[in-house]
């Protein structure tokens, strides 16, 4: 139900229940919980992609598999479940990539914001679906709120419907457009390989420091980031991209 591939330094998990439209049930949740933090743990993982297979990312949980029979400590076991897939997502030091086709709602629409970028077909749609069936939007709001402003999040959140691809660019939360399935392909190809590569210290460091600042006054932030310059220029990688660069330019001189 859940396809994981490693591959060059790429982590892929791809969602495989193409007939249900990706929908999320405890299966798929507990091998989502356990391969996103297996990503997060390991350091030969440069780039983690989410993705669905088939036409759709993820139509969120599978309500027709819901068992109205679970007992409280279930119910809690399986939420934890799905908070630990968000927070392995949202905290590794290797970026994430969600590609999205289809359907992104519900919990498909969490899953695709907490990775730290977002590709999507111009055909997409995401949305809080659940809000239609009296569920509160509870992981989204975590999500959405640290993501836009409190009108643009709270009117993903409570309208209920479904937005499309081009109207979330506008808004920031996607970070590029395809106008169909090849071009998505080749759109995520290059996206990925530029990230991949990327120093992974240099990525780690710099996502960490976004999240704190995030948090921070302006003055708090640039303290941050004073003592992360000083950090850096004493572990040795200001010598290491003077020579790559040094390289760059004899080679740039010889052509």
């Amino acid at each position: 139900m859940t396809r994981v591939m490693k591959r060059g330094g790429v982590t892929t998990i791809t969602l495989n229940r193409p007939q249900q439209r990706n929908a999320l049930n405890e299966d798929v949740i507990r091998r989502l919980a356990d391969a996103t933090a297996e990503a997060a743990a390991d350091p030969d993982c440069r780039c983690l992609v989410v993705k669905g297979q088939g036409d759709h990312f993820c139509a969120g949980r599978d309500i027709g598999e819901a068992d109205k029979s679970m007992t409280l400590s279930q119910v809690m076991e399986y939420d934890q479940l799905w908070a630990d897939v968000i927070g392995s997502i949202r905290t590794m030091g290797a970026p994430s990539v969600a590609v999205v086709r289809g359907f992104a709602v519900a919990g498909g629409f969490t899953l695709s914001m907490s990775c730290d970028f977002v590709l999507a077909e111009r055909s997409a749609r995401f949305g809080a679906l659940e809000m239609k069936g009296g569920f509160p939007a509870a992981v989204n709001t975590a999500v959405l709120s640290h993501l836009v402003g409190p009108r643009q999040s709270l009117e993903l959140l409570l309208s209920a419907g479904t937005f499309t691809a081009e109207q979330l660019n506008d808004m920031g939360l996607i970070n590029r457009l395809a106008t169909n399935e090849d071009e998505l392909a080749a759109l995520e190809k290059e996206f990925v390989e530029d990230l991949k590569a990327l120093d992974p210290l240099a990525v780690k460091l710099t996502k960490e420091t976004h999240r704190a600042v995030r948090r921070a006054s302006m003055e708090e932030a640039l303290i941050t980031a004073k003592q992360l310059n000083s950090l850096l220029m004493t572990s040795g990688k200001i010598d290491e991209a003077a020579d790559r660069y040094a390289k760059d330019k004899a080679e740039r001189r010889r052509r």
